[in-house]
Formats: structure tokens, C-alpha cells, sequence
């Protein structure tokens, strides 16, 4: 788990380069935001090569042609020109109308590395974001079918197809979820446990645009059901508030989020408005935990997270739900109550 100054991109990109040396057969990596030629992350890129030249074989998705201008998530980094001047196999998937957002790679057919955490020095040592590594070839599996949908297709509308089934990895029961094919069950599954929370909720996440999950939210938040409490990131959700009074589509849900901002215990980070050259200092990561049940990945939680290629996974452990509370607690403590437009 990063937070923003937490840790070094020098220590992160050293994990990252760890984690690919330790690859022998096989390495795919689907990355929504990769920047591995400059800086710290350039340690990255002589593991990759490294293991291109030992044999291993090594592809790699990203993400090309943002359609902006909308408010999450950011643009990427990514400079394909880079990317495909590398020895290796590429495919830049086009991001228009929707996002290949995800950010994780999957090593040997047996480990899983994913999370909210793009492959940039800022994402590694600016941002609060969530890394999770599983060994669990039946999880693993699931990975590749939805890497291979995107390879072969090159097409986000037409991935994610991989039926969400438990996994069981050391007695914890995990389930991967794919979108864009599963994004809808996946809010309304979110929303599902939201509602049946009895003891404790809590969220981060740059936005809350799911119409589901914010309906839900509120209803738990009025009645005052259990303990919820989360964090945002306030630059993008003015930005958010900003759009729904002129989109003439989602006013409605305007006073749903304000509800929620103001009458739960949220944090808001101030953050630094996205441009090519200012610092990427977002708050990223995205986590929901309702009771013991934990949504972790690359999904925002929000109605264009739906039709983007994101994953995410539903990891019913109780010690994996109380660490991922206190991470929320301890990002949420070091900044000010959100501050939603009025």
C-alpha cells in the first residue's frame, strides 16, 4: 500500500523489477499508464529486456487515444512511440470511447500482480495506491482469458468476459471481476454488500459516480446503519460536480453525493490539476471493504468504471479486510473533510 511520500519510485520500481526477474515462461502486462524509459522506472524497463533476452515471453497492452476531457481518470503518460521501439510484443488498445485502464501482469501462468498502481514514478511515490500480488494459478487463469481477449482484439467493448468465479487462495475466497462485460453486476454486486454492512464501510476512491453504489450509500449513511467513513480525491470530484450540472444526464445524482460527502465522515485530498507537466499527485487508490468482504483494483467507482476494461477482486478475508480498513484510515486522517461544491 503507497501513500503519497510514503515511499521512493526507486523502492517501488525495484519491487516491480523483482517481480519480473522472477519470471521464466511467460510475462504479460496490461497497463493502463506505463512510463518505464525515464527516471526511476527505467530499472523496469532493463528487467523487462533483461527478460526478453533470457527467453521469457514477454507482452505488453497499454492504453492509446484518451477521449478527454473528462475528470477520471487522468490522461496517461505513456509515450508509445517508446513502447514500440522496444524488442518485445506491444499492442496499444484504443481508449476511445473507453478506457483499457488496467495495471496488471500476470508471471509464469501461476502469480497476479494488480491493483490501482500504474507503472510511473509519480503513481509509485505521489499517489495513495493499492498493490496486490496473489500466487494462485486457478486466479492467474482467469488473467490470462482476459489478456488474451484484448490481445487478440484490440477492442475494450468486447472484453472482460470471464465469468467472475471464487477462487480459493489460502482459505481466503477471491473472486476476479472484469469489465466492461461484468461492469454493471460488479457495481450492483458492491452496492449488494454496501447494503448489507453491518458493522463498518469503508471506501477511497477519486470519485463516487456509480449510480448503484451512490444510492446505496446514502440509504446506509441516512440510517446511520454502521460505521462508514472513506476518502476522495476533491479536485476531481468538483470536476465531477462540474460536469453533472451541465451534462443535462446525471444532476440527479448531485445531491446523492453531496449527502454522502457531508453527512459521513469523508476525507477529500486536494490535488494538483492534471497537465502534461504538473506533478500527478492524485489520491488513486480504490477500495471498498464492507464488513470482511474487500473490492480491490483498478476500478473507479463510477458509471464510465462500467464500460472501461478494468479488474478488480472480491477477497472475503477478515485480516485482508481490517489491514485494507486501516490503510483507508490512515489516508483519510492525513487530509481535511471533503469539501463538495454547494
Amino acid at each position: 500500500m503507497l501513500t503519497d511520500g510514503g515511499q521512493s519510485p526507486s523502492a517501488v520500481a525495484r519491487e516491480v523489477a523483482d517481480f519480473v526477474n522472477d519470471a521464466r515462461t511467460t510475462l504479460d502486462l496490461a497497463l493502463y499508464d506505463v512510463r518505464i524509459e525515464t527516471g526511476a522506472a527505467s530499472l523496469v524497463l532493463a528487467a523487462l529486456l533483461a527478460a526478453y533476452q533470457r527467453g521469457v515471453a514477454v507482452r505488453l497492452l497499454y492504453n492509446v487515444d484518451h477521449p478527454g476531457p473528462i475528470p477520471v481518470p487522468p490522461p496517461p503518460e505513456t509515450v508509445p512511440d517508446a513502447l514500440e521501439a522496444l524488442p518485445l510484443p506491444t499492442l496499444g488498445v484504443p481508449g476511445v470511447p473507453d478506457l483499457m485502464h488496467h495495471k496488471y501482469a500476470v508471471r509464469d501462468g501461476q502469480v497476479v500482480w494488480t491493483g490501482s498502481t500504474n507503472w510511473t514514478d509519480d503513481s509509485w511515490s505521489r499517489q495513495e495506491n493499492v498493490i496486490v500480488r496473489v500466487d494462485a494459478p486457478a486466479l492467474a487463469h482467469a488473467y490470462a482469458l482476459d489478456f488474451e481477449e484484448l490481445w487478440d482484439g484490440g477492442n475494450v467493448a468486447a472484453a472482460g468476459r470471464v465469468e467472475p468465479r471464487p477462487v480459493n487462495v489460502d482459505g481466503a475466497s477471491v473472486r476476479p471481476w472484469f469489465c466492461p462485460a461484468y461492469g454493471e453486476e460488479l457495481s450492483h454486486r458492491i452496492a449488494k454488500r454496501i447494503g448489507a454492512a453491518t458493522r463498518r464501510i469503508r471506501i477511497a476512491s477519486p470519485v463516487l459516480t456509480s449510480g448503484p453504489i451512490l444510492g446505496t450509500l446514502v440509504e446506509v449513511v441516512r440510517e446511520k446503519r454502521c460505521d462508514v467513513a472513506g476518502v476522495i480525491d476533491d479536485t476531481q470530484v468538483d470536476e465531477v460536480f462540474g460536469q453533472w450540472r451541465t451534462n443535462g444526464v446525471s444532476a440527479w445524482k448531485i445531491p446523492l453525493l453531496h449527502a454522502v460527502l457531508t453527512e459521513a465522515p469523508f476525507a477529500g485530498k486536494q490535488t494538483t490539476p492534471w497537465s502534461p507537466e504538473s506533478v500527478h499527485d492524485f489520491m488513486h487508490a480504490k477500495v471498498v471493504v464492507a464488513d470482511d468482504v474487500v473490492f480491490v483494483g483498478s476500478f473507479n467507482l463510477s458509471r464510465s468504471g462500467e464500460r472501461n476494461a478494468e479488474d478488480v477482486l472480491e477477497i472475503r478475508d477478515a485480516r485482508t479486510a481490517d489491514r485494507l480498513a486501516a490503510f483507508v484510515d490512515e489516508v483519510r486522517n492525513r487530509y481535511p473533510p471533503a469539501t463538495p461544491p454547494t
